[in-house]
């Protein structure tokens, strides 16, 4: 069991590690830079309730390498009569990677049992993903209701990698900048910290680090390794930033956000990066849906190729 004692150790050991692997690497070859792929989260085209093969095919049409699919629009799949060999063999043919998942699943939470159902819940769809062809799902603070103790957050984040290893689909630690226990990139770095295993990772937000007051400046400390998947997305400037809701999301590049910036240092930190499109916005799905999908990915494309 991880105490706290061992935990500020280990944190103080990184801290300096950190510090001197980045003077290091200013003395030295420059870090070569991050590798991009371009996904599809449905959520920016759900509106419309193509169905999962629709947001396969709309995908692969618009151009994408992957997409990021719901375990709720899995789970109707596979009631409906489906299989998940088949789900894959649709992925497959439309030449389309499965790059991510988005669920739910109350795993943080205090109460013993209901944590103990969420963890039974993610290890459930774990498998279903698994057996579907990914291999990352999405691991926010579904369910909390009150303050976190991040030492015990970051306990379950290590035991839920152990059940990620066991089942090949690893959890990728999100935060949500309108939630009030966890909103905050310094507390999923902390719970990332505090587990204390190579294969923590984040999941980022464009509207996220924004909207929980977090900004852009931290990115340029994080190991290219921590994200493999980067949420983009964009917000306006004519709503205060504590009113902001998940509908209010413009295309990346449309709003205010420091794209340049952003996309400059997720570059600078090395490693292969899914950018993966996520939007809410209601005005969005009252269009059509591939030419929707395909003006996200050519605006993020158009702001990687201007932060060269």
């Amino acid at each position: 069991m991880t105490t706290r004692r061992n935990v500020l150790k280990t944190l103080g050991i990184s801290t300096g590690a950190m510090m001197g692997s980045s003077l290091l690497a200013s003395s030295t070859a420059k870090r070569q830079e991050s590798q991009f792929s371009y996904c599809l989260n449905t959520s920016t085209i759900m509106g419309q309730k193509p169905g999962l093969k629709g947001y396969i095919e709309i995908a692969a049409r618009a151009g994408y390498d992957g997409v990021e699919l719901w375990v709720r629009d899995i789970q109707e799949y596979i009631k409906a009569g489906n299989s998940e060999k088949s789900l894959k063999k649709l992925l497959d043919d439309a030449g389309i990677k499965f790059e991510n998942a988005i669920g739910f699943a109350p795993w943080m939470v205090d109460d013993g049992a209901k944590r103990k159902a969420g963890f039974q819940q993610m290890e459930e769809e774990m498998n279903l993903l698994a057996a579907s062809g990914c291999t990352r799902v999405a691991a926010p603070a579904a369910g909390v209701d009150a303050p976190l103790d991040l030492f015990s957050a970051g306990e379950r984040y290590a035991q839920l990698l152990e059940l990620g290893r066991k089942t090949g689909v690893m959890p990728q630690l999100e935060f949500w900048g309108a939630f009030p226990y966890f909103y905050h990139l310094g507390q999923v770095l902390m719970v990332a910290a505090v587990a204390n295993d190579p294969d923590a990772r984040i999941l980022p937000d464009v509207y996220h680090l924004f909207r929980g007051g977090s900004g852009y400046n931290g990115l340029k400390m994080l190991n290219g390794d921590l994200i493999e998947v980067f949420h983009m997305n964009d917000f306006v400037d004519s709503i205060p930033r504590e009113k902001q809701e998940d509908k209010d999301r413009v295309y990346p590049g449309d709003g205010a956000a420091p794209m340049k910036q952003i996309i400059t240092e997720l570059k600078a930190m090395g490693g292969k990066k899914v950018l993966s499109l996520e939007l809410f916005n209601p005005q969005y799905w009252e269009r059509d849906t591939l030419e929707v999908a395909k003006t996200g990915l050519e605006k993020m494309k158009a702001l990687v190729e201007i932060s060269k």
